[in-house]
Parts: structure tokens; sequence; C-alpha cells
């Protein structure tokens, strides 16, 4: 099956570099582009890609309110954010306005061909020590957690609990059994029920929802 992808950066150098890259993998394909916020949004429109990569710094319509706009379309495509700052307040913004994760615009090419497919199925934490960074950067900024987000954790299992603590320090599946002498398939379907409890799309979101809700702190100690 081969996923779609779009490429929004003001720079055509870099859609040119992305494009190149994302041409010679069998399983994706390019099906537009767009130097825009405004241009993006009618080009996802037109071409209903599976993946948006998306410069979050563009003149006009900025990457975090074109990544809101094309998220609230129905059936939308993920975003994966493009960066040249691992801690740029702009990212941050952009993964709260529910993109699925982010890159650095110099990342390797396998790095970025991993990143896309594993954001189409839906699994993954980009660089999750550098997400972890990030938020713990702008910490102080997130808000307060509000009531129903607070009364959604308590409804958590303890085991839930765990596993949730464990995705947000950026542990994968097979680490979290590892860690607590579960099967893969077992971890599995706690982060199903996990994500099915507190509405989450996916494991970025599960990290801000740990962080936002004080399940875990800067400077805790990794597990």
């Amino acid at each position: 099956m081969t996923t779609r992808v779009v490429l929004v950066d003001d720079q055509e150098l870099v859609r040119t570099g992305f494009r190149l890259i994302l041409a010679n993998t069998e399983d994706l394909e390019v099906v537009g582009e767009a130097a825009d916020g405004i241009e993006a949004i009618s080009t996802v429109a037109r071409t209903a890609p599976d993946i948006v990569l998306m410069d979050i710094r563009m003149p006009g319509l900025d990457g975090v309110e074109t990544t809101r706009r094309i998220l609230a379309r129905p059936e939308p495509p993920k975003v994966i954010i493009l960066t040249t700052f691992d801690l740029d307040r702009y990212v941050y913004a952009g993964l709260r306005a529910g993109a699925s994760g982010f890159l650095l615009k110099d990342t390797m090419a396998s790095e970025l061909i991993h990143a896309v497919r594993v954001i189409a199925a839906g699994e993954a934490v980009i660089a999750p020590t550098t997400t972890r960074r990030l938020l713990e950067r702008f910490v102080d900024a997130m808000p307060a957690s509000d009531p129903p987000a607070a009364a959604a954790v308590a409804a958590l299992t303890n085991r839930e609990r765990e596993v949730l603590e464990l995705i947000a320090y950026g542990l994968s599946n097979a680490a979290i059994g590892a860690k607590l002498f579960l099967t893969e398939g077992t971890v599995k379907a706690h982060v199903s029920r996990i994500f099915t409890k507190l509405g989450l799309p996916d494991r970025v979101h599960a990290v801000i929802f740990a962080y936002e809700t004080g399940l875990i702190h800067p400077g805790m100690p990794s597990p």
C-alpha cells in the first residue's frame, strides 16, 4: 500500500530534497507540494494525502495554524512538522494543534523515510528524547490540567498509568513489555485502551497529556 505525501515548505530547495528522497521509495508517493499555508490547505483538499510534511515557520499563514485547519477537515491526514531547531516554541504549538510528530530539516534520508512510515501507521513518537526535551523546555507554558483531564487519569487502572508513564518517556511497546514483564501483545492492548479512554490519537499526544496532567514532571529520572 502506497502512502501519499504532500510537502509544504516555503523553500523550493527543501521541497526538492525531500521529494527526491521519497521518490526513491516504492511505498511512498509525493502527490502535491505547497509553498505556503493557504496553498497547503487547497493542495490537501485536492490530493487527499495520508501524510503532510509541514514547515512550521512560513510567511503568512504559519505551520501551526495551517496544521490546525487541515486537521479540522473530515478524515484529515497526519501532519509531521519540519523545523530547523529542535527546541522551538512553534513546534510545541504545532504538536498542541494536533501534529503527530516533528523532524529536523537536516534529518538523514533514512530517518525521514522511517518517520513517514511509522507516523502513517499511527505508532510513533518521533525522536522521543528530543520530544521530551522540547516539552520540558515549555512545560511552564502549559495550561493547568482541567477537571475532565484529571478525571480521565483517575479512570485509568494502575497498570494503564504505568504504561502511559513509560510511553511518555519514549519507550516502545517491546521495551515497556520487557520492563513490566508483559508480552508485546498485552502492552498493545493496554495502549489501545489508554488512547480510547483519554481520547488520544497517538503516542506524541500521550506524552503531551502526561506532562499537562502532571503524571510526569521535568527533571524526573528516566525509568
